[in-house]
């Protein structure tokens, strides 16, 4: 079997550079959707249900990306076409999104705005997968831990920048952050026009630097026969043989993969109440405000700190990439995901007793060293179980594991805020902390090749 040559640093990195725009999309999302759609008429009941898109999309979108770009080898590449494709889409929804107001003539501007949250989430989709699958393609064995590491690292400098890009238009650049009931502020307008711009650029960096491995070599990097290769992606199926086929790799999976569905659920249930609830719970908590009082400039405020809170977990989850791959080989990969896990549970849970807005910041960094871990262990320790041949396609099924808390954490979120917490949303963080311990717990149920 052919060995894969070693990466230079630089090599690795323009591999993931694409996911720096691609988190920049993700964090703008992550910390402004709550707030648009609340802008657009939604009520805090409800913005759980408009976030299932999000996991929703990924559940359908990435198998079948991951599918077809296992059998897919054309002048970008095995990967390369889908990166391209779903970037362009992702740019263009991402353009648009912030527009629904003023966009739509026959659908409200809720409704627009809400569908142009799924297409911008499944274009991101679209792109994600194909990065996960690209470092397991290009870079050998012994530099994975390194490749998902620089790939964290890049996803965490990424979401800082489109975490503070509103605070930096409102505060620096004196754009207005507050707009009337039905409309997007100005500052979030130019920060998705930027956002999806450097998205764009980025993926094109990645695709046009980055030269994927040819069939025959990739084949005999991964012990594989070319012909017996070629024949399998040149054989034509039926819809109902290709479901018979994707449900027998369910039977097939390793046990590893299932061990860390259970990882994956408690932090994953967590993190989607985070991105839900945080700006309600800091507005609230912090500002002072009503559960109804979304259009005030405290609110808005609010949100804006909760952009600079996102780009500070992100910012120390970064930090916490460029040593993670040195802690994980002293003591271990599921020691370092465990403790990395529980120190998010415990800054989710200081929330609570912070009533300070800079004080909020302490508790980003045991968030943003959670973050860091969930980005990259779970694919270090699954990628040594997976076939080769069936790399893309085991990693969008693995994706169900982030999608499927997501669903029941968004299907729940809305009757636990207003049935159990009373519309007091700081105690959705404390319910984050919980669950991330849980989390850490349940890295020890996880059994590794080495073990």
């Amino acid at each position: 079997m052919l060995k894969k040559p070693k990466l230079t640093f630089w090599q690795i990195w323009n591999v993931s550079f694409g996911f720096l725009g691609i988190q920049i999309g993700f964090a703008l999302q992550s910390a402004n959707v709550s707030r648009i759609l609340s802008n657009l008429g939604a009520d805090l009941h409800s913005l759980s249900f408009f976030w299932l898109a999000a996991p929703v999309m990924g559940l359908i979108v990435q198998p079948i990306v991951g599918a077809a770009s296992d059998r897919t080898w054309n002048r970008f590449g095995r990967r390369g076409p889908y990166l391209l494709g779903g970037a362009f889409v992702a740019a263009l929804s991402m353009w648009l999104m912030p527009n629904s107001s003023a966009l739509v003539s026959i659908l409200p501007a809720l409704a627009f705005g809400a569908f142009m949250f799924a297409l911008m989430d499944g274009s991101f989709n679209i792109t994600m997968q194909p990065f996960r699958a690209l470092v397991a393609d290009m870079v050998p064995d012994d530099q994975r831990t390194l490749g998902y590491s620089v790939q964290s690292f890049l996803i965490n400098a990424g979401a800082v920048i489109g975490s503070i890009l509103p605070f930096v238009f409102t505060k620096v650049l004196g754009i207005s952050n507050t707009a009337d009931l039905g409309n997007v502020p100005p500052s979030v307008i130019w920060s998705f026009y930027v956002g999806g711009s450097i998205l764009l650029l980025s993926v094109l960096w990645t695709v046009f630097r980055t030269k994927e491995y040819p069939p025959e070599t990739y084949c005999a990097q991964n012990g594989l026969d070319y012909e017996e290769w070629q024949k399998a992606g040149a054989e034509k199926k039926t819809v109902m043989e290709k479901l018979q086929n994707f449900g027998m790799l369910f039977t097939k999976m390793p046990k590893v993969m299932m061990q860390l569905a259970v990882v994956q659920f408690f932090s994953w249930f967590a993190l989607y109440l985070m991105w839900v609830y945080t700006t309600p719970a800091v507005a609230q908590h912090v500002w002072g405000t009503s559960p109804a009082d979304t259009a005030s400039s405290s609110y808005q405020d609010a949100a804006d700190w909760v952009g600079i809170l996102f780009g500070a977990y992100s910012l120390f989850a970064a930090l916490f990439s460029l040593v993670m791959t040195r802690i994980a080989k002293t003591i271990g990969r599921k020691l370092t995901y465990a403790g990395a896990l529980f120190l998010g549970g415990v800054g989710y849970l200081s929330m609570y007793y912070f009533n300070d807005a800079n004080l909020l910041i302490l508790s980003m960094i045991g968030v943003g060293i959670a973050w860091a871990s969930i980005l990259a262990m779970p694919y270090a320790i699954l990628s040594q179980s997976l076939p080769p041949d069936k790399m893309g396609v085991y990693m969008g099924i693995f994706n169900f594991t982030i999608a499927g808390p997501q669903i029941i954490s968004g299907l729940i979120g809305g009757p636990v805020m207003r049935g159990l917490f009373e519309n007091n949303a700081i105690y959705m963080m404390v319910l984050c902390g919980v669950s991330m311990v849980l989390a850490a717990g349940s890295v020890f149920l996880v059994k590794t090749n080495d073990e």
